[in-house]
């Protein structure tokens, strides 16, 4: 994994939107269960995937993503890789996620009534009236999916002579989120399924590293599954639970070395309040535990952009890379470039200039943020990271 050991380098958390507008029209379609061009999909997909990557280069972007382009993770996309899961209508009471039932959602319950009515109204998928439940042993299908898609990112990045120089990193599901969209009706214990969970990403994990990219692991669920428990549960009990998630985490990375696995962490990409969010300080030892090189996390929201101070306590093991969010999906607001500086110049001087990169809060793609918008905030992080550069190093903004 490369450092920002002579300027400080730029990356974001995967997602991303293609400027391809055939591509985005069928993909909304075929996430949406809508007829679409089943035969031009896969080429539509391949050009919009070098768009992606294209437009990072331009950018100036230093590790690269496939944009995360046609992996919607819904019940096609699980049911084509595991086996042991079933789809079937939620039963009074249950929702398909646990974030349809949260704390926070009781409280502005009229807010998030509005901004459900707001999304479904415009075509999204719902995760409200169906749900995937595990009903039997866990076990994978095999990476035949996975392959296909390192496939077509290898072969772009392949065909574009700049990319060479770059680090390439292809996002992947934790066991510890997955369990916020698959519920277990057959393990006899949370621990057990957690570890099934697990076992069965594994050969995932190391399919991305063995095709010769860093894998990164999205955990979204080591700090905001918090929110999801009514009523919160003892902090002490909540840490042993996400213990938990980290030992059957690492468990699964056992084979793979720390610098080929980035790791990103957020208090879940929705668009609210979010002041239920467990504070950093409560995960940031086990986050640390886990077996990654970078670990990528939000600062740049105005919920979390404080807790860049948790630094001048916590050490940051030898070897390690921070690369904290300095733009967020959270605002339609683009980030001043010295806005951005002054986020990575105040990790920098807690934990070194080569220990940090700037990175986005969350995906900049899936529906969070305008396609414009969110290319026009990764701009703004690459212009402030080259302000830093010059106040750490001396040199090195244009």
């Amino acid at each position: 994994m490369q450092r920002s050991s002579d300027r400080i380098h730029v990356t974001h958390a995967g997602r991303l939107e293609s400027s391809s507008k055939p591509f985005e029209q069928a993909d909304r379609a075929k996430a949406r269960g809508q007829p679409y061009d089943e035969a031009a999909y896969p080429q539509l997909l391949r050009e919009a995937v070098r768009d992606v990557i294209e437009h990072q280069l331009t950018l100036g972007i230093d590790a690269l993503s496939d944009g995360e382009l046609g992996r919607l993770r819904t019940w096609p996309y699980y049911s084509k890789r595991l086996s042991g899961i079933e789809y079937r209508a939620c039963k009074p009471g249950e929702f398909g996620s646990t974030i349809f039932k949260t704390r926070e959602r009781e409280r502005f319950a009229e807010y998030y009534e509005d901004a459900d009515r707001a999304r479904y109204a415009a075509g999204a998928p719902s995760r409200r009236d169906m749900r995937i439940v595990c009903s039997g042993p866990l076990e994978s299908k095999g990476t035949t999916e996975l392959q296909a898609e390192l496939a077509r990112f290898r072969e772009v990045l392949g065909s574009i002579e700049a990319a060479a120089a770059h680090d390439a990193f292809f996002p992947v599901i934790a066991p510890g989120w997955l369990d916020h969209f698959i519920f277990n009706e057959h393990y006899r214990s949370e621990e057990q399924f957690i570890h099934a969970l697990a076992e069965v990403m594994r050969p995932e994990y190391e399919a991305i590293v063995g095709a010769g990219f860093i894998v990164q692991i999205d955990d979204p669920g080591l700090p905001d599954t918090w929110a999801t428990y009514v009523p919160a549960p003892p902090l002490v009990e909540y840490r042993r639970r996400s213990r938990v998630r980290v030992e059957a985490l690492n468990h699964a990375l056992r084979n793979i070395p720390e610098d080929r696995v980035r790791y990103h962490l957020c208090w879940g990409s929705w668009n609210g309040p979010h002041v239920d969010d467990l504070p950093f300080e409560h995960v940031i030892d086990l986050m640390l535990q886990v077996k990654a090189q970078g670990y990528s996390f939000e600062a740049g929201n105005v919920r979390h952009e404080h807790e860049w101070k948790l630094w001048r306590d916590v050490k940051l093991p030898a070897g390690k890379i921070l690369i904290p969010g300095v733009v967020s999906h959270r605002t339609n607001t683009v980030e001043h470039p010295e806005v951005v500086a002054d986020r990575l110049c105040n990790f920098a001087s807690l934990v070194g200039r080569e220990n940090v990169m700037g990175g986005t809060d969350c995906g900049m793609g899936g529906g969070r943020i305008h396609c414009e918008i969110g290319w026009a905030k990764l701009e703004a992080s690459i212009a402030g990271a080259r302000l830093a550069t010059q106040r750490l190093w001396g040199r090195g903004a244009a």
